[in-house]
């Protein structure tokens, strides 16, 4: 009898500890069920970053947009190298997406998330482009919502965090209300910049400015169809004799090296479609700290500490390197490191003459994609201690 009543006392203790067990777990279940999901990411603490996602209407009567984002992409990111936040390293993060057009998904509210956000400057060139335009409906409500919820923003508002909108209908339009998007930026520390493709009071109209008002961003006005004029120097020819000399230091691996080295030439060439002195702009991006590729860059990888040349394997290299030593292949890298930091520097030294020579014989301050991003976000960066060299 003893022993029946010691095993039913086990039973009923048993019975209420998985039943409070249970309770407990389907309670956390609801919680994270109901509770919204933010997308951030760990950082260094020795770093700041600045993150940059632009929201580009890519409907048909964007195509001087998107040609104005082409053709000055490398001067933004010239400009933003130049910034400084007391001792700490500067990080830039990309994202695109593109939104109006016809040939996206109904369903996803004509919207695309081109690029997460990324430090491969490569890739977003290359992304940007592929891009083309075609008739559309733009949500720009919709397309700020899923930039927010998509995107893995820091969570340390330390960092600058934006986002760039540009386009030409409406900002009342789609499923998405403009301001619930807004308030929701405003809450996670995101400032909206809108740059209106058109007449200034028009945007004010059509709630573009009351767009950025709510999180305290930049509205602009530009002309989209204006063609970028590029400032040809009398150190161009040498920088990009210089850059041909810089694609000779990399040293693809891993399965994809080659594919991005290719893509590395490619964009290039992109750049030298507008101008000399926009591959010029190019270059000078390629010699910033910005540009890193350690990915399929041995020279870049080998900065990383816990990067183990003994763990690539041999035919992920190039045919020329495969039957080298450990010891020789490490001589290799390092000999190329030095040859490229020299070039680098070469070219940043031409970059300070160049810099100075457009400024002389620059006639006015353009009214463009290029000056509304940058004029946000120095802007912006003043308020969390950036600040930029002149």
């Amino acid at each position: 009898m003893r022993t029946f009543f010691i095993c039913s006392a086990l039973l009923l203790f048993i019975h209420v500890s998985c039943t409070a067990n249970n309770r407990r777990h389907n309670e956390l279940t609801h919680q994270k069920e109901n509770t919204h999901e933010i997308h951030t990411t760990k950082t260094d603490p020795n770093t700041r970053n600045i993150q940059v996602a632009l929201l580009l209407d890519t409907s048909n009567s964007m195509d001087g947009l998107i040609d104005q984002a082409k053709a000055q992409l490398w001067e933004i990111v010239n400009e933003l190298s130049y910034a400084k936040c007391g001792l700490h390293k500067i990080k830039l993060q990309i994202a695109l997406y593109e939104y109006g057009n016809d040939g996206l998904s109904s369903k996803e509210g004509f919207i695309r998330q081109v690029l997460p956000f990324s430090e491969d400057l490569d890739e977003i060139s290359k992304e940007l482009f592929a891009l083309t335009t075609n008739g559309g409906n733009e949500y720009c409500g919709k397309v700020i919502n899923t930039s927010i919820n998509q995107l893995d923003w820091k969570k340390n508002n330390d960092h600058l965090k934006l986002i760039f909108i540009a386009g030409n209908e409406p900002f009342t339009q789609g499923p998405v209300n403009y301001k619930d998007a807004a308030t929701d930026a405003l809450e996670k520390h995101i400032t909206i910049n809108t740059i209106f493709c058109g007449n200034y009071g028009q945007g004010i109209n059509t709630m573009w400015k009351h767009g950025a008002d709510i999180t305290q961003g930049e509205y602009s006005a530009i002309d989209h169809n204006v063609q970028t004029v590029h400032i040809a120097t009398p150190y161009d020819d040498i920088i990009l004799k210089l850059n041909n000399q810089l694609n000779d230091t990399y040293i693809y691996y891993g399965n994809k090296g080659a594919q991005k080295r290719m893509v590395q030439r490619e964009q290039d060439k992109n750049a030298a479609s507008y101008s000399a002195a926009n591959a010029v702009s190019r270059t000078i991006s390629k010699s910033s700290g910005f540009y890193k590729n350690k990915s399929w860059d041995l020279i870049d990888a080998a900065e990383d500490e816990s990067f183990e040349i003994e763990e690539v394997a041999k035919d992920e290299l190039p045919k020329e390197l495969r039957e080298k030593s450990k010891t020789e292949l490490k001589q290799h890298i390092t000999e190329k490191s030095k040859k490229r930091k020299a070039i680098q520097q070469e070219i940043q030294q031409l970059n300070k003459k160049r810099i100075t020579y457009i400024k002389n014989n620059r006639k006015k301050e353009d009214s463009n994609l290029e000056a509304a991003l940058l004029n946000a976000i120095k802007k912006q960066g003043e308020k969390k201690s950036f600040s930029w060299e002149e």
